[in-house]
């Protein structure tokens, strides 16, 4: 039995804690993984240096390309706009496929790390781990294309534009599914709430369905000193946003989850103490698991939206748009993650009832066109910082074997169950 898990010293180092080590397949595999660890950690960190928005990956998806390439994978450049596909056909005759994702975009945001390797590009950086994500998927692809001892084939998804522009649809929209008929798809995102080398994955949501909404409140602005001559719109708006909180509390089941934020407020000018404005403008975001409570939560906003601008005479309108789904993992597939992440990491690293987090991933839209799982790589640093979307991230390199040997053994497992 091989067991790995990384664990942080005091000083700041990671060790490897490897408990009852044998001279096995697995360990075999994991060496060979780590012999791949300091070239890819290097590319990573060149990936990092250039960071690029969505849409606009034209130099890392002719990197990725490059690589996948010098591999002897067939490659597809411009999926989706700059979408890379790499295409793998095992050693073994197979009808069976796979699809494994990793995203590629930066996000707007000016990076404070004072890296050796930080963001080379004003206001521009990896604050969310793709170029991560994008190293440990290189990784899989050149471990698989030296050990191509599988029946089917691997497809190796390089996805644009995941924060928030829909690199996934557009893909989809350009024949992903067509050209590549994967039977499943997997996907990973780095988690610094869990610790580095542990693996979690849940049957069901992993994330939630994103929505936005922008409303306008016209009324009649006036004095301040006189507002009776007047319609008040910022009264207007404190009364709605009060209303709008109850949805949640008061409509949706106490066993449903559901957010309803109002994010933004826009409204006159904080010079002008004695000017009520003719408009207010609210805007937020709504998110939900569940398509019934989805569809309720809007309703009811639109039924509030009316019921005030009756109440105190004023014109409101609401505009929702639903941006991404709800990411729901299949429960045959999220066990597949789990049995392969407690085969290579054992037991005690894997949480295979993770809670579902309130963000949302637009790779829900591909496990709408088909089945698969999405699950969470620990890489720790939470306590320190290390956030999300922060401007002081950083991906922490040492995990990169462990996605690797996640997606190397989700596609090999796969296969052979299919085959």
């Amino acid at each position: 039995m091989f067991s790995l898990c990384l664990h942080t010293l005091s000083t700041g180092f990671l060790y490897l804690n490897l408990i009852n080590v044998r001279m096995t397949p697995q360990k075999h595999f994991l060496t060979d993984l780590y012999s791949l660890q300091p070239s890819i950690k290097q590319l990573r960190q060149h990936i990092h240096a250039y960071p690029e928005l969505g849409f606009q990956e034209h130099r890392t998806a002719a990197l990725v390309a490059e690589r996948l390439k010098e591999w002897g994978l067939e490659v597809h450049e411009g999926v989706g706009g700059t979408g890379v596909v790499g295409v793998l056909r095992g050693a073994q005759p197979g009808a069976s496929s796979v699809g494994l994702r990793a995203d590629m975009d930066a996000l707007p945001i000016q990076e404070q790390t004072q890296l050796p390797y930080q963001s080379t590009l004003p206001g521009q950086m990896h604050a969310c781990g793709h170029d991560g994500h994008t190293a440990i998927l290189l990784m899989a692809a050149a471990y698989l294309a030296q050990h191509p001892y599988f029946a089917g084939t691997v497809y190796f998804i390089f996805q644009p534009a995941e924060e928030g522009l829909g690199g996934a649809q557009a893909m989809i929209d350009d024949g992903l599914f067509e050209r590549f008929p994967c039977d499943a798809v997997f996907a990973l995102h780095n988690w610094p709430s869990l610790p580095p080398g542990h693996i979690g994955v849940n049957p069901g949501p992993m994330m939630a369905a994103a929505d936005t909404f922008s409303i306008t409140i016209t009324g009649h602005g006036g004095h301040g000193a006189h507002p009776s001559l007047s319609k008040d719109p910022v009264v207007t708006a404190a009364q709605l946003i009060t209303a709008l909180q109850t949805i949640v509390s008061r409509n949706v089941h106490p066993f449903e989850s559901g957010v309803v934020t109002v994010s933004a407020m826009q409204a006159g000018h904080l010079q002008a103490h004695s000017v009520i404005p003719n408009q207010v403008q609210l805007s937020g975001t709504v998110r939900t698991f569940c398509e019934t409570v989805q569809v309720q939560i809007q309703q009811r906003m639109q039924q509030i939206c009316q019921g005030t601008a009756q109440a105190f005479d004023m014109d409101i309108t609401l505009d929702y748009q639903r941006l991404f789904p709800a990411t729901v993992n299949s429960a045959q597939h999220a066990q597949l993650v789990a049995e392969v992440a407690q085969d290579l990491f054992g037991a005690d690293c894997v949480d295979d009832q993770l809670l579902p987090s309130m963000g949302a991933e637009d790779f829900s839209f591909m496990l709408q066109q088909r089945p698969g799982a999405y699950f969470r790589l620990g890489q720790g640093g939470a306590d320190q910082g290390r956030v999300l979307h922060n401007a002081t991230f950083d991906f922490n390199d040492a995990v990169i074997p462990h996605g690797a040997a996640m997606f190397i053994r989700i596609a090999q497992r796969f296969l052979a169950q299919t085959a």
